[in-house]
């Protein structure tokens, strides 16, 4: 057991990266949440615990975070190393059918889960995702490459003094610290009731490393001089490796409920951490102009997709809750519920 009331196991004795938090129910249609990156199943608690009867809650801790073991993290697969775990454990747990709901990249991993397993997915709810056409790089609705190589997304596009305070445990509140991205990014404000401490040791279970969180990078011709490589977190992400767009393609098609908050810094039209939006604002020199690095719409392209979804017969709905920002599960748990526990029991056999 854990603090949180929760129990905390590994699915598979034979695998040491399936941990997996779960309600301790043992019957109901089973409810996966996935968490997001530098984070772990911990900031699902909340939700898990409130689940409906008629649920069972389940969310994993994904590869290099949480209680897994440190395996290598192959970029050049997208997020399939994070999706192929989800589905050994899941597996492992007699679960052949489930909701999945997946919280910023965790909405790339269940979007990636839906294109390798759509019989096997009731529902699908996206809180905050990344783009369907990964995170940075990308230009247009239709998420067109700025340059061949992805320059401007993957791994040596974070702060390194953010690294460095990751890999150092750097709990207090320094400006690079876990404690102060969370509360300048994670959250509009800090939500009333969240046990901080409790998250920031969630964030500090971030593996570092080229193999995990950044990942490697390579130079590139133009601005940002900087381009994916093939190894950790932030490249499973890049757009040379990461495209889920495909899910409009996808028979059977489950419904889909894509929640975000209005004022969201890190998935966004404008989104703070991206670096075009960065060199606008002269932070990063040398910045090229609109017409040539322009920042990415990460909402347009995800609404883009989820409404070509709905053209080729699926169904979607999209909420903003206007004063939350990348984190609406925590910043108002109680509107976060009842929208999706109102979906899952729509969408429930």
């Amino acid at each position: 057991m854990t603090g949180d009331g929760l129990v905390v196991e590994v699915a598979d004795p034979g695998r040491a990266d399936t941990f997996v938090r779960h309600d301790g129910r043992e019957t109901g249609e089973p409810v996966v949440l996935v968490h997001g990156n530098i984070s772990s199943s911990l900031f699902w608690a909340g939700t898990l615990r409130a689940l409906p009867g008629r649920f069972r809650g389940l969310a994993p801790d994904l590869r290099g975070f949480g209680d897994t073991e440190a395996l290598p993290i192959d970029a050049t697969r997208g997020v399939r190393d994070f999706s192929d775990d989800l589905h050994a454990a899941l597996a492992a747990l007699g679960i052949s059918r489930c909701h999945l709901a997946g919280w910023s990249m965790g909405g790339g991993v269940v979007m990636q889960y839906l294109l390798d397993h759509p019989g096997e997915v009731a529902s699908l709810t996206l809180v905050n995702p990344v783009s369907p056409y990964g995170y940075g790089g990308t230009r247009g609705a239709d998420g067109a490459l700025i340059g061949a190589d992805g320059r401007g997304a993957g791994g040596g596009t974070v702060n390194p003094d953010f690294v460095r305070a990751l890999a150092d445990g750097d709990a207090g509140d320094s400006p690079s610290s876990p404690r102060s991205v969370m509360n300048a990014l994670y959250f509009a404000s800090p939500p009333p009731g969240v046990d901080e401490d409790a998250l920031v040791a969630s964030m500090l279970t971030t593996r570092v490393g080229d193999d995990f969180y950044p990942g490697d990078s390579v130079a590139a011709d133009g601005w940002p001089m900087v381009a994916p490589g093939r190894r950790g977190v932030l490249n499973t992400m890049a757009p040379t490796w990461f495209d889920t767009s495909g899910i409009v393609g996808v028979d059977p098609k489950p419904p889909v409920l894509w929640v975000r908050g209005g004022r969201d810094l890190i998935v966004s039209d404008t989104a703070a951490l991206d670096l075009a939006v960065l060199g606008r604002g002269g932070a990063i020199p040398g910045w090229p102009g609109e017409e040539v690095f322009p920042a990415q719409p990460m909402v347009a392209q995800t609404r883009s997709v989820l409404r070509s979804y709905e053209a080729a017969g699926g169904d979607f709905t999209e909420v903003v809750l206007a004063d939350c920002g990348h984190s609406p599960h925590l910043e108002d748990p109680a509107a976060f519920q009842e929208l999706f526990f109102d979906f899952l029991a729509a969408s429930s056999r």
